[in-house]
């Protein structure tokens, strides 16, 4: 089950255990308890400090616990952590044995110091790029609090309580039988909703901070390279973002950054905010940016924050990044995460031999029905142009599969459900003004992106798109704010562009500080 490279790595890391973990498995007679039992099996035998017990009594079956020895802590995993989860799995075995997590030890602190009964589930897909950040930040808190407890659920293994609980998103977390929250969230992120105290330390502290130099609005690849630049100048360099990473955490493959043939979003972004802090940067995250005031006679501009703190600098680069673009139909939104999606790699698999569409006929909506027609029964790809604007490689390949249809000249006009989940889509023929419904069960949306601008209108010269106009020098039209990355009227949004828009920024950034 794991090629003789990965044991190896496994038993490279799992020398880091400190105190004895037992594995306890629930299985039967099928091929996958028969899975479970090989990688088990595996597992323990790259520790000394590792056993195994294959006569556990969990309601799903094949699934298993990691249980520290002393029976103080345990998670569980029901299906096969591989894939993306694989790096779950050895995370919980580490902290589980003891070694600490990478995380600041005041956050840490916080979680140990949780009160009560907390009872997470999360559904996952092996697929789901975002789904690891949220089991191994649940995964971390039963490790350190005892009223803590987790089962990490394989939608794709479990279908008929995926079907029952009507989960049609992942990463859909669950909190003592009720929804808790859907979509990427870290340590921080979930401790911020347990503990309602914590929003409010954490603006004491950024009001606190002395104005920065250079204060960065964004952590996206945009705002890293503008923060690394910055701090390289050795200037007082601040990062104020929503979630370090930006849209580069929802993407799955990337194989056009030069000089790495291939890599993934998640694994980028960490790497992206690990080079950061190799710098003297303060960056402050699960930060929302509400408003903008430009500089006055101090000569600092203000960026206030939806904690209700503000921050101060002498010059500010916005790097905010965009999202995803929605349809804007009646029923879009009553059925988010109920039949409309965003995310083709993270959900596909909840939509196993069912029928879907793709709205979007760019690179990300064929390689979405690309991607979807190897798992679901049937795709249609549905564009508002008269023709595909993907590149023809990609064309090419979608034309080719069986089960895909393609449906030009449409425009979009409503998402039909039942009340709980969604039916069909509603269409007009752009060509003939005939109105057409498509029967299905998921909706997948790849229509472009939108600016996040929209707490800067006003003092701010905007396209007419909502992208902040920036010149050669990325200078806005405020003296000493600057703009790089998706978010500005620089064509091409590529993650290569936005870094070298994030660097140009900050260079601009210490030539108007020296000069000024």
């Amino acid at each position: 089950m794991l090629d003789a490279a990965t044991t190896a790595q496994l038993k490279t890391y799992l020398a880091n255990l400190r105190t004895p973990v037992e594995l306890i498995a629930t299985v039967d007679d099928s091929a996958k308890s028969a899975e479970m039992r090989t990688l088990v099996e595996t597992v323990v035998e790259q520790s000394p400090l590792l056993s195994a017990r294959y006569d556990g009594h969990a309601d799903r079956v094949p699934s298993f616990a990691i249980r520290r020895a002393d029976g103080t802590a345990e998670t569980h995993f029901a299906g096969l952590p591989l894939g993306h989860e694989f790096t779950s799995l050895v995370l919980a075995l580490l902290h589980m044995g003891g070694h600490p997590p990478k995380e600041e030890a005041e956050l840490l602190d916080s979680v140990k110091a949780l009160e009560g009964t907390f009872k997470f589930e999360t559904f996952f897909s092996l697929s789901c790029q975002n789904c690891p950040d949220v089991i191994q930040a649940i995964n971390i808190m039963a490790a350190l609090n005892p009223g803590v407890s987790h089962v990490a659920i394989d939608g794709a293994m479990f279908r008929e309580e995926v079907e029952t609980r009507k989960v049609m998103a992942v990463p859909a977390v669950y909190l003592n039988g009720e929804p808790f929250g859907q979509g990427r969230m870290d340590l921080s992120q979930i401790m911020a909703k347990l503990d309602t105290g914590t929003i409010a330390r954490a603006a004491e502290k950024i009001a606190a901070k002395e104005p920065f130099e250079v204060l960065v609005v964004g952590g996206g690849p945009a705002g890293a390279a503008a923060a690394i630049y910055a701090a390289r100048k050795g200037i007082r360099t601040g990062v104020v973002a929503e979630r370090f990473g930006g849209q580069v955490l929802d993407t799955m493959g990337i194989e056009n950054f030069i000089s790495v043939q291939h890599t993934e979003g998640p694994k980028l972004a960490a790497q992206l905010e690990q080079h950061v802090r190799e710098y003297d940067v303060d960056i402050m995250n699960l930060q929302s940016a509400t408003e903008l005031i430009p500089a006055g006679a101090d000569g600092l501009h203000e960026v206030k924050l939806e904690s209700g703190a503000s921050l101060k600098a002498r010059t500010l680069i916005l790097s905010t990044g965009a999202r995803w673009r929605q349809m804007g139909v009646p029923g879009e939104e009553e059925y988010r995460n109920r039949g409309v999606a965003y995310c083709p790699h993270c959900d596909g698999p909840l939509y196993k031999g069912k029928r879907t569409a793709v709205i979007g006929g760019g690179n990300s909506g064929v390689e979405a029905a690309i991607d979807l027609a190897g798992i679901v029964a049937h795709v249609t790809l549905i564009e508002f142009d008269s023709q595909l604007r993907a590149d023809a490689v990609l064309q090419k390949k979608l034309r080719s599969l069986p089960n895909v249809d393609i449906i030009t000249s449409a425009l979009s006009t409503e998402v039909i459900g039942d009340g709980e989940k969604v039916q069909a889509l509603a269409y007009t023929d752009r060509n003939t003004d005939v109105s057409h419904r498509i029967d299905l069960d998921g909706i997948f949306v790849q229509i472009g992106l939108v600016p996040n601008t929209e707490w800067l209108k006003g003092p701010l010269t905007l396209s007419p798109r909502g992208e902040i106009e920036v010149d050669a020098h990325n200078a806005t039209n405020i003296p000493g704010v600057f703009a790089a990355g998706d978010v500005t009227t620089v064509p091409y949004k590529q993650i290569i562009v936005a870094m070298g828009e994030g660097t140009k920024a900050a260079l601009s950034a210490f030539d108007h500080i020296i000069r000024h």
